[in-house]
């Protein structure tokens, strides 16, 4: 089973619906002894990071991601979820994250409309289980207005460019973030999180 950190996100039936079709049982929580119990856990993500980091800490859930995270356990963070893995955040203020991935979240340069909203090209780093059977130039699905900065190289798998260049898929051992929507990204978003299950389930 998979718990789906409920936090407040908003919308996640689109999120439950593509893991169902992949035959991935799932559940929406904030149960300790749930999440515990997971094979892996989902850290969904629609809002702002301090407000996010607020809840999470509210309900005692940053402590239990963050102890799970350490086990080997496969936590994957979507969208702001992939940014609250982070160590800050600028975005409404200073704000901690996490601190399970080496960076900082950062507002899209002004040089572009914001948000990043629509269709980008992922520049992927082959050669990893993540991203395997991926087309060449696969398309992806963003609505973002923040992104990861000065992180650690080595954990970036696959990339965008919007305004710079930006982190969208990383990976550090059991800890993996899609700054896109895997579930709103059609065949491609599916591979991606069929591959998640092979790898880990």
């Amino acid at each position: 089973m998979i718990a789906i950190i409920d936090y407040g996100a908003g919308n996640i039936k689109s999120l439950q619906f593509t893991l169902s079709q992949l035959n991935l049982e799932n559940t929406l929580t904030q149960d300790e002894a749930l999440i515990r119990n997971s094979q892996a856990i989902i850290l969904p993500g629609v809002g702002s990071f301090q407000d996010a980091m607020k809840e999470l800490k509210r309900a005692g859930l940053d402590k239990i991601i963050r102890e799970e995270a350490s086990t080997g356990k496969p936590i994957l963070g979507i969208c702001l979820g992939m940014q609250l893995f982070y160590q800050t955040s600028n975005e409404g203020g200073h704000s901690d994250g996490l601190g399970l991935l080496e960076g900082n979240i950062e507002r899209i340069p002004s040089s572009v409309k914001v948000p990043h909203m629509g269709w980008n090209t992922l520049q992927l780093r082959k050669g990893n289980d993540i991203t395997m059977n991926l087309p060449d130039n696969a398309y992806v699905y963003f609505v973002h207005s923040y992104f990861a900065n000065k992180v650690d190289g080595n954990d970036v798998i696959g990339s965008c460019t919007y305004g710079t260049k930006i982190p969208v898929l990383v990976q550090k051992d059991n800890i993996i973030g899609m700054q896109f929507h895997p579930e709103k990204s059609s065949e491609v978003g599916l591979q991606l999180l069929n591959n998640f299950k092979e790898m880990y389930l």
